[in-house]
């Protein structure tokens, strides 16, 4: 009896074993979505190109009128928009865990505004005119506001910033900064023009010469590089601080270099695209059930699904109004609004 019992018990680590080629599975899965959302991005919009030519525009490009649009056009605003994606995702999976808010999102650590601020603050006072100018300085404005509220943060309390003291440190310097932004826009037509055209959000209009930049792809690489380097210690911090320091975590390096990841990858994001909301919101939230709270698994679960709705929402904005198009910042201000009324309503809290 003992030998049957024994015989049909799983051998050690096949549960184990099982969880990871899910998880394999479902990353898998994933990554195909992005392709296929990629595809769409190349194929679809005011002028339609079929699989076939985008393919012959990618491998053996003639010259033909489809070759020119999708590599001068589609190619370049793709490749923003998988960069973005990814960023934000990953950013907002980050964000949610470090804070403990389930309707937490980059924008929360003054992020969107900051680099609004920098951007309107650069034509009024220094005349800058070059899209690259409006990206060096809303980058700039992004990381300083990050630094602003981390150190607002860690003052609220000893032994550093708390996901409390983060959030109220976020929102008082957003608002603050959105303040000083409007009174300037008011004042200058120009920046008004600039700012507007930014706050919509889009991945539209931006060159090869833009979407390689060094700028964004390096940012959004140390960024990406950070993340992973922080998952483990933020899954010790979600069994709670007392918890993570009993198990030897350092609690404010991992807070650190969580907050400089979040940072770098939503500051270059909103740099280039401007405001994308909900992206950081949603995303975390879609991806959880299928990884579990393990932050090793959540985080490229949420790049590879970030990227795949940016492109997906963006494809959905060229559609729904053709033959023009609508920004996909507003698209996903459409789908994002019904799903932040959903989660708040909820009746069952979300646990991080």
């Amino acid at each position: 009896m003992i030998n049957a019992v024994a015989v049909s018990r799983p051998a050690p680590g096949a549960g184990l074993r099982k969880t990871h080629r899910r998880r394999l599975f479902v990353l898998a899965g994933l990554l195909a979505a992005l392709v296929v959302t990629v595809v769409l991005s190349l194929a679809v919009g005011a002028k339609p190109v079929p699989p076939a030519d985008v393919w012959h525009a990618l491998t053996g490009p003639t010259g033909t009128e489809n070759d020119i649009v999708v590599r001068s056009l589609r190619i370049p605003r793709t490749a923003i928009g998988v960069m973005a994606g990814i960023a934000l995702g990953v950013a907002g999976a980050l964000m949610q865990g470090h804070t403990r808010n389930p309707l937490a999102d980059p924008g929360l650590l003054g992020v969107t505004q900051g680099a609004a601020f920098a951007m309107v603050l650069s034509i009024i006072v220094l005349g800058v005119t070059s899209p690259y100018g409006y990206i060096w300085f809303g980058l700039a404005g992004a990381l300083l506001a990050s630094a602003g509220v981390f150190a607002l943060g860690m003052a609220g309390g000893r032994g550093g910033p708390t996901p409390v003291t983060l959030a109220l440190a976020g929102t008082a310097v957003s608002a603050f900064l959105y303040g000083l932004t409007s009174a300037l826009v008011l004042l200058d037509e120009q920046a008004m023009n600039v700012f507007r055209f930014w706050q919509s959000g889009s991945i539209a209009a931006r060159g090869a010469d833009v979407a390689w930049q060094v700028l964004p792809f390096i940012f959004i690489a140390a960024g990406l590089i950070l993340a992973l380097i922080n998952a483990p210690g933020l899954n010790a911090l979600s069994l709670g601080e007392d918890v993570a320091r009993a198990l030897g975590q350092n609690i404010i390096l991992t807070r650190v270099v969580g907050i400089a990841a979040i940072t770098l990858l939503s500051g270059a994001s909103v740099a280039v695209c401007g405001s994308l909301a909900f992206i950081g919101l949603i995303v975390p939230h879609l991806t959880r059930p299928l990884s579990g709270p393990d932050h090793r698994w959540l985080l490229p679960y949420s790049g590879l699904a970030g990227a795949a709705a940016l492109l997906l929402a963006d494809v959905i904005g060229r559609v729904v109004a053709f033959p023009g198009e609508l920004e996909v910042g507003v698209v996903l201000a459409l789908v994002g609004a019904p799903f932040f009324i959903v989660l708040v309503r909820r009746r069952k809290p979300v646990r991080l």
